[in-house]
């Protein structure tokens, strides 16, 4: 095994993660590096997320198969790594701006009129 697999598979130990979720990333990050035919640590954040999408969206993984790939690979990326990638982030709240509580009390009625009005403005 190399280096950089026995690292990965220490820190998933010492994360907690079960035997089957660390065959499962050890899978993942395989797949990456046969993709490109480097090892996953000489790859860049743009090659990364090529490969991504080409499971998500050229291979047509259903989100149950590609979830645990991207995991794997999160992983290795944000853990062994330590890479602080933008392709890993949390992403922010979809809606760009959010009115003020306030505002929401000085729009009109409150009850069920409210909630309804509240309901269809984020709906969208």
């Amino acid at each position: 095994m190399t280096e950089l697999r026995n690292r990965m598979i220490a820190d998933m130990v010492s994360a907690g993660l079960a035997p089957s979720t660390q065959a499962a990333y050890i899978q993942a990050v395989r797949g990456l590096a046969a993709y490109y035919r480097r090892a996953p640590d000489q790859l860049t954040e743009a090659e990364v997320r090529s490969y991504l999408l080409h499971l998500r969206d050229g291979r047509g993984l259903a989100h149950g198969t590609f979830h645990p790939k991207h995991s794997g690979i999160q992983f290795l990326f944000a853990h062994t790594l330590d890479r602080e990638w933008s392709l890993f982030s949390k992403k922010e709240f979809a809606h760009q701006s959010i009115c003020a509580v306030a505002d929401v009390q000085a729009s009109g009625p409150s009850g069920r009129d409210h909630a309804t009005r509240l309901a269809t403005y984020f709906a969208a």
